[in-house]
């Protein structure tokens, strides 16, 4: 166990570590930072790599082991109703309690006000569609119907709903897909695919084991964009947040005993859930031995406390100095350092995103290894890297983001038709995992800072938020360039071994 832990923080040193000596170059040459804010970044750091560590090796014990073994019994039932009833289920509480979702919906102060539910309706609204997408996505493995299908109707339903939503809400509904698969969700939402899939014998259940992360996105994107329409939002206010200032290490030490204890409260309402719903299946199929649960505990265990410190560090630590560097760059050269500055963020940002690891451990474990992890990683940087720029391009322009997530989306749909389908699934299960803590935590701060210091607080809903649907759109792009490349390079190996053959075969007969 301590060496699994070792490699595994080795492994998060290497993502983190570029980011860190990216912002310390910044901190120097053109973004001074004030050395409080430094301190909380560089403690961050530290926490974030022990973080990640703790969390992936936590997630491969527990999350995964549970949702691959829930799929695999739900199917094995034959019983289409439970099914749909415990995907929908699932859906919803793993959604409810993701981090990144209540970051969000704090923020949107416009539909908080709407009734006396306040930020719970935006929270409710996002589970109920991430529930009813899952369930759908289920029953699309189950049925096997091609996902490319499903994914273009549903997009283009999207797009249609825009046009009955005011402008200034487009960005906060798309980017409520990409706020929804975070570090809790996608592990177990993946993990369910893949045990569905595992005990279908047709060729095509593997490529089906992906894409229930792809339309566990669009469902938020849907189900907001009718909440804007049923309360008819019009213009949505930005409530900053509280950014501290620091001055000694008390002050350093202070800010993160608050932010632990605080994160912690808010894992354990994630974990909970799952853990609750961990116990009633094992009551009703007893599925798991008694070491394999022993197993599971201490899986939840370092879970629980991977998330709380890399939480702790990127809010605390990275929130601050993503902000200051936004309002730094901003203030030089007329704002348009942001857009090269951006893009070496964004590729290397993606790295350190928990659920990125999980994604590309699980398409090499279930691409036995055809399709590498570093592939993955270099494929999701490039589009990322591309996405950040865009943002950053769309601040200084003011470009409407519909110019941009249109035929952006358009491109991803036509690419379908041309992509291997194992490699479309991944791809659109990327958009939604390489948009999460990170992304949430220091890219939107860095283009919230710009934004209100080149235009204004006034524009940050419609110009500096629309990152995370940015970010999200990216990666269906570039992994399925990726798919092509690879299926063409594939098929030239083929075509020269059968050519190799016949030569043989000419020899030997010669």
């Amino acid at each position: 166990m301590t060496k699994a832990l070792k490699d595994k923080i080795i492994e998060s040193l290497t993502s983190i570590l570029p980011i860190a000596l990216i912002v310390m170059f910044l901190s120097v040459a053109l973004t001074p930072l004030e050395t409080g804010t430094f301190t909380l970044f560089i403690v961050g750091v530290v926490l974030l790599i022990l973080g990640m560590g703790c969390f992936t090796l936590g997630a491969d014990m527990s999350m995964l082991v549970i949702g691959e073994k829930i799929g695999s019994a739900m199917t094995h039932s034959r019983k289409i109703w439970l099914i749909a009833l415990l995907s929908f289920v699932i859906g919803i509480i793993v959604t409810v309690a993701e981090p990144d979702l209540q970051i969000l919906a704090t923020q949107v102060t416009a539909v908080a006000e709407r009734t006396f539910l306040g930020e719970w309706l935006l929270i409710l609204t996002v589970a109920l569609g991430v529930g009813i997408f899952l369930m759908l996505a289920m029953l699309r493995i189950v049925f096997r119907i091609r996902l490319s299908i499903i994914l273009i109707v549903f997009y283009v339903a999207a797009f249609v709903l825009s046009i009955f939503v005011s402008p200034a809400f487009w960005a906060v509904s798309f980017d409520s897909g990409g706020v929804t698969t975070g570090p809790m969700t996608v592990p177990f939402i993946m993990s369910l695919g893949v045990g569905v899939a595992s005990i279908r014998s047709d060729k095509k259940g593997q490529d089906d084991s992906f894409g229930l992360v792809a339309l566990s996105s669009v469902g938020p994107v849907i189900a907001v964009l009718i909440l804007g329409i049923i309360f008819k939002i019009e213009n949505l206010d930005y409530t900053p947040p509280v950014i501290p200032t620091v001055s000694t290490t008390r002050n350093v030490f202070m800010e993160y005993l608050y932010g632990i204890s605080d994160y912690a409260l808010e894992v354990i309402v994630a974990i909970c859930p799952i853990v609750v719903f961990f116990i009633l299946f094992q009551i009703a199929t007893r599925s798991f031995h008694k070491k394999q649960i022993l197993k599971i505990t201490i899986g939840f265990l370092y879970t629980f406390f991977g998330l709380v410190l890399f939480l702790t560090g990127a809010n605390v630590g990275f929130m601050p100095v993503g902000r200051a560097i936004g309002k730094s760059l901003a203030g030089s050269l007329g704002g348009w350092l942001l857009i090269p500055v951006g893009m070496v963020i964004g590729y290397f940002v993606v790295a350190a995103e928990p659920a990125v690891h999980v994604l590309n451990k699980q398409v090499e474990r279930m691409s036995a290894g055809a399709i590498s992890a570093a592939s993955m990683k270099k494929g999701l940087c490039i589009g990322v890297c591309l996405a950040i720029g865009l943002a950053m391009l769309r601040i200084l322009t003011g470009i409407n983001i519909m110019w941009i997530l249109i035929p952006g989306y358009a491109i991803a749909l036509i690419l379908t038709f041309f992509t291997p389908a194992l490699f479309t699934g991944i791809a659109f299960d990327s958009g939604g995992v390489a948009s999460g803590a990170m992304v949430s935590s220091f890219v939107i701060p860095m283009a919230i800072g710009a934004c209100s210091e080149l235009i204004g607080t006034e524009a940050v809903m419609t110009q500096a938020f629309g990152c995370v649907a940015f970010v999200a759109l990216a990666p269906l792009i570039s992994i399925q360039v990726l798919g092509i490349t690879y299926q063409r390079k594939t098929s030239k190996i083929k075509r020269n071994f059968l050519a190799v053959e016949d030569k043989i075969l000419e020899y030997e007969v010669y």
